[in-house]
């Protein structure tokens, strides 16, 4: 048989063409799933939701992680709490990096 690729823009196909004799029922045509960037092109979508998944995941702990030091490090220099109505947090860089994260 011969193989035959078909491409859109999101999915690529191979197919294997068994038999040319369309009055034959018994010969069926299967598709060419051995080869490994075949199966990690099937699961592309996958793997990029999983990276986008645990990416996100780290920025919004590393966000957390900076605004607390930032408020912490306001509270050691004798500053007004934010929850006593300080806004002594806006004037810290430290705390700016974890709110743009």
């Amino acid at each position: 048989g011969s193989l035959i690729t078909l491409s859109c823009l999101s999915h690529r196909v191979v197919c294997q063409v068994i038999s040319s004799d369309p009055a034959d029922p018994a010969q069926d045509n299967g598709t060419s799933d051995s080869s490994w960037i075949t199966r990690l092109e099937n699961n592309y979508g996958f793997y990029i939701g999983l990276g986008l998944a645990v990416f996100s995941s780290f920025l919004i702990g590393s966000s957390v992680i900076l605004k607390k030091k930032g408020l912490l490090r306001l509270v050691e220099k004798g500053g007004t709490r934010a929850g006593d109505g300080g806004h002594g947090y806006l004037k810290d860089w430290l705390w700016w990096a974890g709110l743009l994260t």
